[in-house]
């Protein structure tokens, strides 16, 4: 396909600017929807007026910050879009984070706003609670959300932006603990946008979302769909069941959603009842897929399906097209026309074809940088020989002669037992063949012996009445010396972070709690 005759600008344009573009030319269409009500692409591109109004009335000027920490709605994707109108930078946070978390990001965003919801509420701190602070519903503190809004028919003043102005700041503490401000740009959101020619995006389609809006997975499908004069139906809690009866009811042509939903999903009785047909596309990123679930997704949900491998700090995508490359749904694809993906080893040096190491990209759309952090920058950054800046994944990976890329493991999570290396994907992969494994997560605890051994926390399918020693011993008759098994637990749900990562620290904490 042709990107450049499909795009819906062939220069770069903001967001702002193809919202307002849709609300002249097909102002009654549906833009936002959620159980709430929706707004029109006329009636968004006038909320979001007010709103950049409002906070330049206030003295927020371009390039300073505002924080949102509330559940997906309509208002909240308003609220986003009209403070980008204004060349302010927006910092979506989590209501899950704990007070001193979301404390913490708070400062470091320097956010001269704070927008919230009830789920939130109880999460801030109090001396920020009573001032500068608007609620978007009812939660007891803060302004309220209309009173605190422009006038009607108010129009901002102009705001001009260049591609390398900074768009927002997505905190992502991964599975580290540790948040981090990754600065993204509008050139980087643009990037997103001209991708999505790729898959379907047009003012006829619906895209249906059920993860947060404070998380990169969310805004990477969000932002293209309403590129293209689409309509974005958010659900402010992820539900199996009522997301399949969503599908349905509005004709869902697009989604993005994270494994963990998926395998819900697919795990419902009823979901052969649902009529998706209207389905072309559906994106998952942010976890691994396992190649078992993919085929399931592909055997009976309609539309294509494609995975995202990357980073929120950018730096290269691969992208499986998984209906049109059935015998790779073991690998996360192939790098993306605009990416440049390679490996290196442990002392930075680029590997050959075949080779396993650490996986670096570049891309055009790259952080950045982190937000107030240049040391922690410089760590993410690795150029090559000629001075090309490559952002590190942390990931360890191999290409095939195809060049398919397949994940082995985080470089951190990697297992080294008796000096030899464990990549606990290969170790889940074969526990999951086991009849009664429905969920598992292997990492490494210390050992007086080896240094690290693996141990393994299981969820059990529904009914199963297998013994932890049982599947233990199944998988260890299997596995090499080396990977053997010194634990096997139960565990009733893996902890996750809010996009569906297993938090393998929580893990590791847990089996010391049990050891003990």
């Amino acid at each position: 396909m042709n990107l450049i005759t499909t795009l819906p600008e062939t220069t770069f344009r903001t967001v702002s600017a193809l919202i307002r573009k849709h609300a002249q030319h097909q102002p009654q269409r549906t833009a936002l929807r959620d159980d709430q009500g929706e707004l029109s692409y006329a009636q968004l591109d006038a909320l979001m007026n007010r709103i950049a109004a409002a906070l330049q009335r206030d003295g927020v000027r371009p390039g300073q910050s505002i924080a949102i920490c509330a559940h997906s709605s309509v208002h909240y994707a308003a609220l986003f879009l009209g403070a980008l109108r204004a060349g302010i930078v927006v910092a979506p946070l989590a209501p899950s984070a704990s007070q001193e978390s979301l404390a913490a990001m708070l400062q470091d965003a320097g956010a001269q706003w704070l927008f919230l919801d009830s789920a939130a509420h109880d999460m801030v701190p109090p001396d920020l609670a009573a001032t500068r602070c608007v609620r978007l519903d009812g939660a007891p503190a803060g302004i309220r959300f209309e009173d605190w809004l422009a006038a009607e028919g108010v129009q901002p003043q102009p705001v001009d932006l260049l591609p390398e102005a900074p768009f927002n700041i997505i905190y992502s503490s991964g599975t580290t603990g540790t948040p981090k401000g990754i600065v993204q740009s509008h050139g980087m959101r643009w990037a997103h946008v001209q991708r999505g020619s790729a898959y379907g995006y047009s003012p006829e389609g619906t895209t249906l979302l059920a993860t947060p809006l404070y998380s990169n997975t969310t805004l990477v499908v969000f932002f293209p769909t309403l590129g293209f004069g689409g309509c974005v139906e958010l659900m402010p809690k992820f539900d199996a069941a009522r997301y399949l009866q969503l599908a349905e009811q509005r004709r869902a042509t697009h989604t993005m959603l994270v494994p963990v939903q998926y395998q819900r999903i697919m795990a419902l009785p009823q979901f052969g009842e649902h009529d998706l047909s209207a389905f072309q596309y559906k994106f998952c990123t942010s976890a691994p897929f396992s190649a078992v679930l993919k085929s399931d997704v592909l055997a009976r949900w309609p539309g294509g399906l494609v995975e995202f491998y990357g980073m929120t700090e950018g730096g290269g995508t691969c992208i499986l097209v998984a209906h049109e490359h059935p015998d790779k749904l073991h690998t996360v694809g192939q790098p993306a026309a605009t990416s440049d993906i390679r490996l290196i080893d442990e002392d930075g040096r680029e590997l050959p074809l075949g080779a396993t190491g650490e996986v670096v990209g570049h891309s055009p759309g790259m952080m950045t940088g982190y937000h107030g952090r240049p040391d922690l920058t410089r760590e993410a950054e690795w150029f090559d020989v000629g001075g090309k800046r490559f952002i590190r994944t942390g990931d360890v990976g191999r290409f095939d002669a195809e060049g398919f890329l397949t994940l082995l493991d985080r470089r951190k999570d990697m297992i080294i037992s008796g000096g030899f290396n464990i990549y606990p994907s290969d170790l889940e992969a074969e526990l999951r063949l086991h009849p009664a494994v429905e969920d598992v997560a292997v990492t490494g605890v210390p050992s007086e012996r080896w240094g690290e051994t693996p141990v393994a926390f299981v969820r059990l399918r529904p009914g199963a009445c297998d013994e932890a020693a049982q599947i233990m011993a199944w998988y260890n008759t299997r596995a090499g010396k080396t990977q053997r098994l010194t634990a096997l637990h139960f565990i009733e749900e893996l902890p996750r972070s809010p996009i569906g990562k297993v938090l393998k620290r929580e893990l590791r904490v847990l089996y010391l709690n049990i050891s003990n």
